[in-house]
């Protein structure tokens, strides 16, 4: 039996999205609790040179997104890379988690051999759609989920494996 392109994208970016505002309300919790400014945790970044945890989200939630619009041959809204708190990130990750759960099936399975062209400034890349989403989209996700995670974790937030990989 094989796999569809929808089945390792759409759900996949589902529940780790699910996932990701299960552990951002964690981080809100624990500001709370420690009486910590939320803004220490939202724009902290692990080394200098690293983007901090609100540019983490708002990354995986534009890979989630625009992968997923790429491979549909559709047009990915944007957003506007302003959250400053936990509940507009959360708002962000909802609607995101809304916006790919609009695409069918069928507009995604049977994409594995499609070019998938991506303008980068002056620059266009041409990718086959199986190895755009497992070679580019699906692990750039999961880096910037897993660095969100981490930047929580150091910073004392009670986060556990069953927290990134969900229960269920």
């Amino acid at each position: 039996m094989s796999i569809s392109m929808h089945q390792i994208s759409v759900p996949v970016f589902t529940r780790m999205l699910t996932n990701l505002i299960a552990i951002i309300e964690k981080a809100a919790a624990h500001c709370e609790e420690k009486k910590i400014d939320p803004a220490v945790l939202i724009n902290y970044r692990l080394y200098p040179d690293m983007f901090a945890f609100a540019k983490q989200i708002q990354i995986a939630t534009d890979a989630a997104r625009n992968g997923t619009a790429y491979l549909a041959g559709a047009e990915p809204p944007k957003f506007d890379n302003t959250e400053q708190t936990f509940a507009e990130l959360i708002e962000r990750v909802k609607k995101t988690i809304a916006f790919v759960n609009t695409f069918r099936p069928e507009q995604i399975d049977g994409t594995e051999e499609k070019d998938v062209v991506i303008k980068r400034g002056e620059t266009t890349v041409t990718y086959k759609g199986q190895a755009y989403l497992l070679n580019r989209v699906l692990p750039n996700f999961f880096f910037h989920i897993t660095t969100a995670y981490d930047i929580l974790r150091h910073n004392g937030v009670e986060l556990g494996k069953k927290d990134y990989l969900g229960t269920h």
